[in-house]
């Protein structure tokens, strides 16, 4: 069964794509389509409280002693850091780390994602557990040098726990205002 998608994606949607010789679109291409098209109108709805959580969050990353303190424990920050340093490592610009990413999705999860908040912690506890199954010299994560960090996340990259942490990483670097040495701005 195949539905008439082409009719509700736009025309940029189909380009490249086979499509059957009936000229309809597979139900995958119709559901990620449309899911975007949510994804978009989502965030569209909430930007407001995007903004809000951003702003919040460079405040308390411009604090010396701040600490996550809406959602995440400190534990559990020192790991979302961590990965969030991996998918936005620091080069020549500002990384996740620098930007204070952290902050940003820990008030996420305490806002916007709360209906998300307790299935990302047992996602996170599940990661925590695996990886220290894993690597049994270490304690966690954060602990692990940069090598191995990047070994273990390449193992669990297809997973909703990494697909969640990518997502509010880039939305939170992309949203926050950090410093830069040459001059302030929005990324």
């Amino acid at each position: 069964d195949h539905i008439d998608a082409t009719m509700l994606m736009p025309a940029h949607a189909l380009q490249g794509v086979a499509m059957a010789s009936n000229n309809t679109a597979s139900r995958r291409l119709f559901l990620q389509t449309t899911c975007g098209t949510f994804s978009a109108a989502w965030l569209a709805l909430h930007w407001g409280e995007v903004v809000a959580a951003a702003r919040n969050a460079h405040q308390a990353a411009q604090s010396p002693a701040a600490s996550p303190a809406s959602f995440l424990t400190q534990t559990e920050a020192a790991i979302v850091e961590a990965v969030a340093a991996q998918i936005i490592p620091s080069d020549s610009t500002p990384g996740a780390r620098e930007a204070g990413v952290v902050y940003f999705i820990d008030r996420a999860l305490a806002t916007f994602f709360a209906h998300t908040a307790q299935l990302f912690r047992s996602q996170l506890s599940a990661f925590h557990r695996d990886c220290r199954e894993r690597y049994p010299e270490v304690e966690s994560f954060p602990n692990l040098p940069s090598d191995r960090q990047i070994e273990w996340l390449r193992t669990i990259e297809h997973t909703p726990f990494f697909q969640s942490m990518q997502r509010l990483t880039v939305l939170g670097m992309f949203t926050m205002p950090f410093h830069h040495p040459a001059r302030d701005y929005t990324a």
